[in-house]
């Protein structure tokens, strides 16, 4: 069982972190999260993040110990760069004691830097850029890349202002952002000199199921008190607009129904559609790699594991 690792994957809502935890415990195994907002202290309800309490340093959630969840402050920077050098150093160490390493999460690109041992460029943030270009619209910020860096405005999700910003800013540091392979054939990858092997099983679900379970999730978030933590996070630190546009639609809209602008309807309503949006943007990813193994049956992905692990 050493040197092997599995990724549960699939869009917002689709059942992640429950199969993720059926599969630990009967694996013997740990999860590493892949969230990109679920990093961060104090960001509980606002991303879906599992109900896990600290014991003597380790994140557990239903007896499973979590890694890389809940653990960077608001205001710090975490990115795919960060996330690639601890997630790999999970592995490693949860591989050595003789467990298996469990990876869930929806963030497309984070998974693939581990699978694909994804060379990352180490850019630090330009603050100055980003104060000069955080009120641009998305489309003037396409135009602005498709200057610098045609190929990668060709692949980038022209909505996304953080994810174009970023690329601005590594385009005008080294001449153009570089390019990323695509998805690999192969099912292995070296981890501090060791061969690792490793199964994604993604979670397919039904667009009109998914758009409905999006809905309940979120009902059961707001009734929770999902806008208050949000209002409470900004009260207590200090958040660069780039930044509250980087932790997602929510966190965006919130002030905007503080102020009046928004009808709690409203903001419910903008976010149920972000969140289908994105799990669109999740679906389409997840399906250019073609090594995924797609299941919601519990005993075809028990008998895939057991294949793997045999």
């Amino acid at each position: 069982m050493k040197n092997k690792f599995i990724v549960i994957l699939g869009p917002t809502s689709s059942g992640k972190s429950s199969l993720a935890v059926k599969v630990a415990k009967q694996f013997n195994g740990e999860i590493i999260s892949v969230d990109s907002r679920q990093v961060f202290k104090e960001m509980d309800l606002g991303t879906g993040k599992v109900e896990g309490a600290w014991k003597d340093g380790i994140y557990i959630y239903k007896d499973v110990p979590h890694h890389l969840i809940d653990f960077v402050n608001p205001e710090d920077e975490y990115n795919v760069s960060h996330f690639k050098r601890n997630s790999e150093k999970k592995i490693f160490e949860i591989s050595q004691q003789g467990k298996i390493p469990i990876l869930c999460g929806g963030t497309g690109f984070w998974i693939q830097a581990v699978v694909d041992d994804v060379e990352l460029p180490e850019i630090k943030p330009n603050q100055k850029l980003r104060n000069d270009l955080k009120n641009r619209a998305p489309e003037e910020l396409f135009e602005i890349l498709k200057k610098l860096d045609p190929v990668r405005a060709s692949t980038i999700d022209k909505k996304n202002p953080p994810r174009l910003i970023r690329a601005i800013e590594i385009a005008k540091k080294i001449g153009k952002v570089p390019e990323i392979e695509t998805f690999k054939k192969r099912n292995s990858r070296k981890i501090d000199g060791k061969a690792f092997r490793f199964l994604q099983i993604g979670i397919p679900v039904e667009k009109e199921r998914l758009l409905e379970k999006i809905k309940t999730r979120l009902k059961e978030r707001f009734d929770a008190g999902m806008v208050k933590e949000i209002s409470e996070l900004f009260k207590k630190h200090n958040l660069p607009p780039e930044k509250i546009q980087n932790l997602g639609i929510a966190y965006s809209l919130v002030p905007l129904y503080e102020k009046g602008d928004l009808s709690e309807k409203e903001l419910f309503d903008k976010i149920v559609q972000a969140e289908k949006n994105y799990a669109k943007r999740q679906l389409t990813w997840f399906k250019k790699d073609e090594r995924i193994f797609w299941s919601n049956k519990y005993p075809e992905i028990e008998n895939e594991i057991k294949k793997f692990l045999k």
